[in-house]
């Protein structure tokens, strides 16, 4: 297939795949010659399909990495599977492969968010405005007879007031229901469930996808060596939510939390649903 073919196809999968745009940080981690190489950059759009970001390093279409970056008024940072589409000059577009129904669900929440807070008309690509919306020659608009805006003042109004109605006889129905469910027997709020705490030894068994440590270049210079701690939530899809150094040397503590974060596990079932749970690992730096 000639290049530009190859580029036309991947403009129609933009297309077809609605992006917003937004900057914001991304890191990417790559296996070269068996060794995870992270790759930081900045996203340029984002969407339920792939990105597009600026590295600071070279890819090649084709490239499998691990993608981790953090959406405005979502609380988790999404961390996915994903390849490399194309790349040209740093640029390079990405597409998600295997994105989990949650990780779905958060970015499609991210583009309502987007969507309410600066609304955009998206034409097709090549379509020209409607020719309402192109500006005309001043004598022209100064020709068209004045319209009067009292019918819209009043619409506006009695909406307005539709509105303070309809939530003033919402809070009053709402307030009415919860006092009535306050005097029913068995309402009380159920407690919530306290976290599942697994030993560090039964997580190990339960590792499909383990990512060995890069021992630091300054800290084996510098004879450093030892024992980093970290506690780690591991979610009910198997995959690192939450990683925190606990204790070991400070000039280690960044290659053990870059080498547990892409640890992969089976789900740990509590009667026989897949659970989130919290563990502790042990990473060993030895000269």
């Amino acid at each position: 297939m000639s290049a530009a073919a190859v580029q036309s196809t991947v403009g129609a999968v933009r297309r077809c795949v609605p992006r917003h745009a937004i900057a914001i940080p991304v890191d990417l981690t790559v296996l070269r010659s068996g060794i995870p190489a992270s790759i930081p950059g900045r996203s340029l759009d984002v969407g339920e399909g792939g990105l597009c970001a600026i590295l600071a390093g070279e890819l090649r279409p084709g490239d499998i990495v691990g993608v981790e970056f953090r959406l405005p008024h979502v609380n988790a940072p999404i961390r996915a599977k994903a390849a490399v589409r194309h790349q040209a000059r740093l640029r390079c577009g990405i597409e998600f492969l295997g994105l989990s129904h949650e990780q779905k669900a958060a970015i499609r929440f991210w583009e309502r968010r987007m969507a309410e807070e600066q609304p955009q008309i998206q034409l097709p690509f090549g379509a020209a405005l409607p020719e309402a919306s192109v500006s005309r020659p001043a004598a022209q608009q100064t020709a068209r007879p004045r319209r009067s805006r009292m019918p819209r003042q009043l619409a506006w109004a009695a909406l307005a007031l539709f509105v303070v109605v309809g939530a003033l006889g919402w809070w009053q129905w709402y307030h009415a229901w919860t006092e009535l469910e306050s005097h029913l027997p068995g309402q009380a709020a159920p407690a919530k469930a306290p976290e599942t705490t697994v030993p560090p030894a039964l997580m190990e068994q339960l590792i499909t996808h383990k990512v060995d440590p890069v021992y630091p270049e300054a800290a084996r210079r510098a004879n450093i060596q030892g024992t980093v701690v970290l506690d780690a939530v591991i979610g009910a899809d198997g995959t690192v939510v939450d990683l925190r150094p606990v204790s070991g040397p400070d000039a280690l503590t960044p290659a053990a939390l870059d080498a547990v974060k892409w640890w992969r596990f089976q789900p740990y079932r509590i009667n026989g649903q897949p659970t989130q749970v919290r563990t502790t690992f042990a990473v060993e730096f030895r000269l």
